[in-house]
């Protein structure tokens, strides 16, 4: 008798474990892996484009929110102090780039 073995209803012959090695063509392997390449950079390129798109849409909401809020701000101010335009001067809020007014104080 030869050297199988009989493991839950199969049978098993001698040798290397895991997968065999199938003959591949070199070139169908070749053109495969420059396909599969080509899709990535394909991928890459529209994710990218989607995260630039992503980006410039969120600086004009930044933009818009920022001359709001320096619209608002002003408005608070005058409402509140109506002074003489002399007697104002811009303030720059720090991190917002904010250019408001603040009363003078002497």
């Amino acid at each position: 008798m030869d050297d199988s073995k009989v493991v839950g209803g199969k049978v098993k012959k001698p040798g290397k474990r895991g997968r065999k090695p199938a003959k591949i063509d070199l070139k169908a392997k070749l053109e495969r892996s420059r396909q599969s390449a080509r899709e990535c950079r394909a991928r890459k390129k529209l994710r990218y484009q989607y995260l630039e798109e992503l980006v410039s849409s969120r600086e004009r909401a930044i933009c818009a929110l920022r001359e709001e809020l320096e619209m608002i701000c002003s408005n608070q101010l005058w409402t509140e102090n109506p002074a003489k335009p002399q007697e104002l001067r811009p303030v720059a809020h720090h991190g917002l780039g904010l250019n408001t007014f603040q009363h003078q104080r002497d």
